[in-house]
């Protein structure tokens, strides 16, 4: 499995960005697309997910400010990301699981969000 994220950029604080993760055999295997996220200095941490079935999941720091979606077709998961924080600065990166381990990750794209 290929994974590849984009849509990243300097947007100031309360902007919105919408970041694409490209996922090759999406349609054809039951993954799970999670989004991750790490600051410098700090953890990777969790942003959000989507299981094959469509079932989103969000980290409490996102809840109401991030929407994860998805297009089949496009084999696209999408990151929505409202409201963004300075705190939101990270370099954003998909990964893709079948059972409890993201053994797939694609490179990240940089969020800058300015105050």
């Amino acid at each position: 499995v290929q994974l590849q994220a984009s849509g990243g950029g300097m947007v100031q604080a309360g902007g919105s960005l919408r970041l694409s993760c490209t996922v090759s055999e999406r349609t054809s295997t039951m993954y799970t697309v999670g989004w991750f996220r790490q600051s410098p200095g700090k953890e990777r941490e969790f942003v959000a997910s989507i299981s094959w079935a469509g079932s989103p999941y969000y980290a409490d720091s996102v809840k109401g400010r991030f929407t994860i979606s998805e297009h089949n077709a496009a084999n696209t998961v999408y990151l929505r990301m409202n409201s963004l924080k300075p705190e939101d600065t990270a370099v954003y990166y998909c990964a893709a699981k079948v059972g409890q381990q993201y053994n797939y990750w694609g490179l990240g794209t940089l969020v800058t969000v300015s105050s």
